[in-house]
């Protein structure tokens, strides 16, 4: 069991070698394949190509790869042992798909299936080869494929049965990337490492998201946060009830007042290297992420379900603390501030009730805090959200960025696959964008409106906190528009994205930390 606190989860022994890879000595050497095939047809056959220049590794496969067994599918395994004029034990042939269509994610999710093929077997040492692209007409460059190899490695080592008394452990204790001496070997160092870090800062998100509400609660979640800030070079400040009502965060406490436990609102900051507040004129960076650490639904109550759950709706706040933790470590150029608005969702005798009005945090003297009647008690992590981002522009952030598992309309719309985005401002949607083809996560940009801002209109008060059945994820997002008001800013919806319901070939099923590497991208995109 993850001690109370502990802040960055590390398992596996990484390494980066340059060497011959025939005569590396292993367990199991992994080499990725794809089909380099364009034509198309019934009676097209796959041209399989190895992503690899070495001659004995070729030959080693050549008969198995000419036997028709093998596709070259994406995720598909080939599994040889004693592999003839090797010195590895066993040949692992992972494929990519398409070699057209083939990216440095594809690598870290080839990495990712070979490291969950091999765990269950016992095989506890595994090489992986760098692809070379020589000759497949296809362009993965050594630097993102060998920070997505490493990433891949140790996030699908990762499995969620922490509490299991029975826990079995199938953990792979070293993990080699073995590139060929030469090239760009200096770029490739660079990536690794990175990749090294921002694995370990995606696995702690997961961890935070997989522990119980009864494990995690907004003051253990304030804890484990301090805890990583201190290792990772971050400044931090928790705060609870007190503070919240000094700041007049109605709508945050309106969602914690049903509880036993006391809410968390958790302020961390990252100042790059020689920061200087008098000089300082690049843009500050808000990441605020809502931590429900249980949801109930409050008096509006969830169906009994899959209401366990439930301890995941604090994946967007685990998703900032993943990205801040990343953020100490690789000191991007930058300053960065993050809001965590933590609390339970519960409904005992004095929590809100439909109908009620909350009055959200004030900017200004001269913004007043907006009036919020309340539809739906289920719909309460927008409330958290509003006082968290008017918090973050009262800090000072220019730029916004919010994650929450915010509403099941948006997995309705994009199902398991593609995560919700929402911007004010095209300029600041597309430096996500492009952090996308880094990151390998996906998120689909959704429209905002006027027609929608329409919906949340409310007769009694400024605002209501839902806006009805349909485009629920949108209207939510305009509510929080409301509470960014005209600071750039971007909401992302993770509700389909932070926890997998199945097991994949390339991570486990649980919590997935999805968003701490997109985010990491687009504060790294304001670097000066």
């Amino acid at each position: 069991m993850p001690p109370a606190g502990s802040e960055i989860i590390r398992s596996m022994k990484t390494q980066l070698v340059f060497a011959n890879l025939a005569g590396i000595e292993t367990e199991v050497l992994v080499v990725a394949a794809g089909d380099a095939q364009t034509a198309k047809g019934a009676e097209v056959k796959p041209d399989l190509v190895l992503l690899t220049g070495d001659s004995a590794i070729k030959a080693a496969a050549a008969a198995a790869l000419a036997s028709g067994e093998f596709k070259g599918d994406a995720n598909e395994t080939l599994l040889l042992h004693g592999p003839a004029g090797l010195a590895a034990k066993r040949l692992l042939i992972v494929g990519l798909g398409k070699l057209a269509k083939a990216t440095p994610h594809s690598i870290r999710s080839a990495v990712g299936t070979a490291i969950r093929f091999v765990k269950p077997r016992g095989i506890r040492d595994v090489t992986f080869a760098l692809p070379e692209g020589a000759g497949s007409g296809v362009d993965l460059p050594p630097g993102p494929c060998s920070r997505a190899a490493v990433e891949g490695a140790m996030l699908a080592d990762y499995d969620p049965d922490t509490y299991r008394s029975d826990r079995k452990d199938q953990s792979v204790y070293n993990f080699t990337l073995a590139a060929l001496a030469g090239g760009d070997a200096a770029a490739i160092e660079l990536a690794y490492a990175e990749g090294v870090i921002i694995a370990e800062s995606q696995n702690f998100a997961r961890e935070l998201v997989n522990e119980p509400g009864n494990k995690l609660t907004p003051t253990k979640l304030g804890e484990r946060a301090a805890a990583m800030a201190a290792t990772n070079g971050l400044t931090v400040e928790v705060y609870s009830t007190e503070k919240l009502h000094e700041l007049k965060m109605g709508a945050f406490w309106s969602v914690s007042q049903g509880s036993a436990e006391p809410p968390a609102l958790i302020v961390l900051t990252y100042e790059p290297d020689g920061y200087d507040a008098a000089t300082y004129a690049g843009p500050v960076l808000g990441l605020v992420g809502k931590g429900i650490t249980f949801d109930t639904g409050g008096i509006s109550i969830k169906p009994a379900d899959k209401m366990e759950l439930m301890k995941y709706d604090m994946a967007g706040s685990a998703a900032m603390l993943g990205a801040m933790a990343a953020i100490g470590r690789l000191k991007p150029k930058v300053k960065v501030i993050s809001v965590v608005c933590s609390a339970e969702n519960m409904p005992d005798g004095k929590a809100q009730k439909p109908g009620d009005v909350q009055t959200a945090m004030p900017f200004s003297e001269d913004e007043p805090g907006k009036t919020i009647e309340i539809i739906n008690t289920d719909a309460e992590g927008r409330l958290v959200l509003a006082d968290g981002l008017t918090y973050a522009r009262q800090l000072g952030c220019t730029h916004l960025i919010d994650a929450a598992t915010l509403t099941g309309a948006c997995v309705v719309a994009l199902g398991p696959v593609f995560a919700g985005g929402f911007s004010n401002d095209d300029e600041t949607f597309g430096k996500l964008d492009a952090a996308l083809g880094i990151s390998g996560e996906k998120i689909w940009r959704l429209p905002l409106g006027d027609e929608y801002i329409e919906q949340i209109k409310s007769d009694i008060a400024d605002i209501k906190n839902t806006g009805g059945r349909w485009g629920g994820a949108i209207t939510a997002a305009e509510f929080l528009h409301v509470f960014a008001g005209e600071t750039p800013w971007i909401h992302l919806d993770i509700a389909g994205m932070a926890w997998y319901e199945d097991t994949k070939p390339y991570i486990a099923k649980g919590p997935s930390g999805f968003g701490v590497r997109s985010i990491l991208e687009w504060v790294r995109s304001y670097e000066g």
